[in-house]
């Protein structure tokens, strides 16, 4: 079974939220989920990011793979260099 970090679209049409959750890579977009890790909202200026730094190093250490563009929110967020950080020092 394959593990995606990846968003899950919310709110209103033309006025999108999206979630961060653990999924399978199987399930659809909005679809069956593990576990919500976080939020994403777009639409502020600038876009706010409430990421669980905890639960998302737990899943990657797990396996569990970002989307690109979750990978690029840990990226600004500096949790992806957390995790290589953490990777490498094993």
């Amino acid at each position: 079974m394959s593990v995606k970090i990846r968003l899950k679209r919310m709110g209103a049409k033309k006025s999108p939220f999206y979630r961060i959750v653990v999924a399978d890579s199987r399930a659809p977009r909005d679809g069956r989920q593990i576990e919500t890790v976080g939020t994403y909202n777009p639409l502020t200026k600038p876009a706010e990011v409430k990421i669980d730094e905890v639960k998302v190093l737990d899943w990657m250490q797990k396996g569990a793979k970002p989307s690109d563009t979750v990978r690029n929110l840990l990226s600004e967020q500096g949790i992806m260099e957390k995790f290589h950080n953490a990777k490498l020092s094993k």
